[in-house]
């Protein structure tokens, strides 16, 4: 596993867009990243976490303007977006026909988060597309939430890691806007928090 200071970004870009597996911090936890088109860093992600294929990871874009190029978004969730993103919180929303079929779950949906952390979010424009990013960790473990960690438990299984460590250490909110709203998870982002947004008139 090659270190990367955060400054050098670039070269983690370069590790990606060949298909290469990426830990990193965020506000949240650290987080494994791939680009989301490629089927075979995917598998890779799946066989590195532990995780059941039939749950699809988080896209993470750059930013919240690139969501509609992926999702459905309704007056309901174009107000959760523009209240929480970028920030703790992922959005689950309807998939649009043209994402792979390893990103969108069964029920057609598509987990989506927008980093409120500048070096992501330029790490994810220096690579040109999303990211699929779930915490970095072994299924059903704690999130890993410094780089030294990163390496000490997955070493040669990941290609690199940039330096640093994770600033909240919480898991971002989970909210599915479908028929209802529903939070999944409640991080920093509340259940509160997210009613006000709703309620409130334009």
């Amino acid at each position: 596993m090659k270190k990367i200071p955060r400054a050098k970004y670039k070269d983690a870009a370069k590790i990606l867009q060949k298909g290469g597996l990426v830990s990193f911090p965020t506000e949240t936890v650290f987080g494994f990243g791939v680009v989301y088109d490629n089927e075979e860093s995917y598998k890779r992600l799946v066989k590195v976490k532990r995780r059941p294929p039939e749950q699809p990871f988080t896209l993470m874009c750059a930013d919240r303007t690139d969501i509609d190029d992926y999702a459905y978004i309704d007056e309901r969730a174009r107000k959760l977006i523009n209240a929480f993103f970028p920030g703790q919180f992922t959005i689950i929303l309807k998939a649009k026909e043209t994402l792979p079929s390893w990103v969108v779950s069964k029920e057609g949906n598509v987990g989506i988060r927008v980093p409120d952390y500048r070096e992501i979010q330029n790490l994810i424009r220096a690579v040109g597309k999303p990211l699929l990013v779930p915490s970095a960790n072994r299924h059903g473990e704690p999130p890993l939430v410094n780089s030294d960690d990163v390496y000490n438990v997955f070493k040669d299984e990941v290609d690199a890691v940039i330096e640093g460590e994770s600033i909240s250490n919480v898991p971002s909110t989970i909210v599915i806007v479908d028929k209802d709203v529903k939070i999944i998870r409640e991080g920093y982002i509340t259940k509160q928090d997210i009613l006000k947004v709703l309620e409130a008139k334009k």
